[in-house]
Formats: C-alpha cells, sequence, structure tokens
C-alpha cells in the first residue's frame, strides 16, 4: 500500500529502459518504494535499468514485455500482478519516430502508432482492471503536450499521443470512485536519449524533472500535470490559434 505522502511501496515500469521511467523508479526507491518491476524487451539494457534500482537497494524483477505483442501482455502482467499487489503502474514506453521518414514509409508510421497507442491501450486496460480487483493503485500513463495540436513537425508522434491522452482521460472517469487513481503526464522536450541530437525546444525539461513532477502529483493525487507547469498556459494559447495562423508559426 501507499505510504501517508502517496508513495507507493511497489511500483511497476511498462517500460523498463526509459530515462523518465527509470528517473521517477529512482526517486521513489530514495523515498519509500521497495519493490520494483521492470517490464520490457529482454536485452542488456533492461539488465543495467535493474542493476541500477538494485545498487540504491530496492528488490528488483523484470518481465518480458513487448508493446507490440498485445496478444501476450495478459500473460505477462498477469505474472508481476499474480506475485503481488502493485501500488502504481507507469505506463512509460513509447517511440518518437522519424517524422520525415515516416510520412514515406506508412509502415514505420504504423508502427508508431501501434506502439504509442495500440500497445498502450492493451496495456493500460489490463493494469486498470488488475488495480480495480485489488481495490487501490495508481495509473501513471506519460502523454505528452505534442498530443494537445498536431504540429507539421511531428503529427504522427503526436496524433499518437493524442489518442493516448484521450484514452487515459477516459479511462480515469471510468474508474473513479473505484478506489484507482489515474494520472495523465504531459511533458514537454525531455532531454533524453530519445531526443537526442534534436534541436531542443523552449521550456525543456529533464527525466528527473518530470520524475519530481510524477512524485508531486501522487501526494496530491492529481489527473493532469505538465511538465513543466508553464506549458499549460502554452499549449492553452496554442491548441486556440486560428489554424491558418497556426499553420504559420515556425513549429
Amino acid at each position: 500500500m501507499k505510504d501517508a505522502f502517496g508513495i507507493p511501496q511497489s511500483l511497476l515500469v511498462l517500460g523498463g529502459t526509459s530515462g523518465i521511467g527509470l528517473a521517477t523508479a529512482r526517486r521513489l526507491v530514495a523515498r519509500r518504494t521497495r519493490t520494483v518491476w521492470l517490464a520490457g524487451r529482454p536485452s542488456p539494457a533492461l539488465d543495467r535499468s535493474a542493476q541500477q534500482l538494485l545498487d540504491l537497494g530496492a528488490e528488483v524483477r523484470t518481465v518480458a514485455f513487448d508493446a507490440l505483442d498485445p496478444e501476450s501482455h495478459e500473460a505477462a502482467l498477469g505474472k508481476v500482478f499474480a506475485e503481488g499487489d502493485i501500488d502504481m503502474v507507469l505506463l512509460a514506453f513509447g517511440v518518437l519516430g522519424d517524422q520525415a521518414h515516416d510520412e514515406r514509409e506508412p509502415l514505420n508510421a504504423v508502427r508508431v502508432a501501434q506502439t504509442n497507442y495500440t500497445g498502450a491501450v492493451s496495456a493500460g486496460l489490463i493494469s486498470a482492471r488488475a488495480l480495480q480487483a485489488q481495490g487501490h493503485g495508481s495509473l501513471v500513463v506519460l502523454s505528452s503536450v505534442a498530443g494537445e495540436r498536431a504540429r507539421r513537425a511531428n503529427f504522427i508522434y503526436g496524433s499518437s499521443k493524442a489518442g493516448l491522452d484521450a484514452f487515459a482521460q477516459g479511462l480515469g472517469d471510468a474508474l473513479h470512485g473505484t478506489g484507482v487513481h489515474v494520472m495523465v503526464v504531459r511533458p514537454g522536450f525531455v532531454r533524453s536519449r530519445m531526443t537526442e541530437g534534436m534541436e531542443e525546444a523552449p521550456l525543456a525539461t529533464t527525466p528527473e524533472a518530470v520524475a519530481t513532477a510524477i512524485e508531486l502529483g501522487l501526494r496530491r493525487r492529481s489527473e493532469t500535470v505538465w511538465v513543466p507547469g508553464a506549458l499549460r498556459v502554452v499549449m492553452s494559447a496554442l491548441r486556440h490559434l486560428p489554424r491558418g495562423v497556426f499553420r504559420r508559426l515556425p513549429v
């Protein structure tokens, strides 16, 4: 169960090598969390991620999980929940893709959509059902400000995150009153392995800053968290710009 400050004792990270996922796990382990499951494709990177948390004193286990194989999700996640209650599930997997290339290669675009949206719908529903069955827990979903309004520069990625965001909000409404808390996290540009080599956008942030915001959101039982918070105002303005004006912006 969570402690009096809302910090989970047990955590499942879907996307076990995610920079934000690991930063969040490290922060929570430093507070209270003692058991961490890392779900991802078996790899040296997943093993290194597990070792990082072991070195911090957590009990860490890994489970094979592939976002692109929804038919395997029931068994993979069932294995985790069969071992005991999970206080928090962090849905942290996703791919950015290469917009210019993916526009010319539709199957690549489909892979982005299947990873970021279809895989998340599958894993999110299975996790939510398990949390509801145990009567408590939080499902934290990493969305993105890119989902607020499709931009020419990354509309494939942005559209997948828009779908994920809408799904997570609806799931939160469906679970209201059940003891399960759903929190949507909308970071802006995050300096991470995924964005390495890209030109930074304004109000860029770090995985550690996102992790801090997630912890605060858990304590407050927030439903939506923007990172940094100023992006809420910025995106509200951009979302309501006339399309002709928005189209001319260098975004």
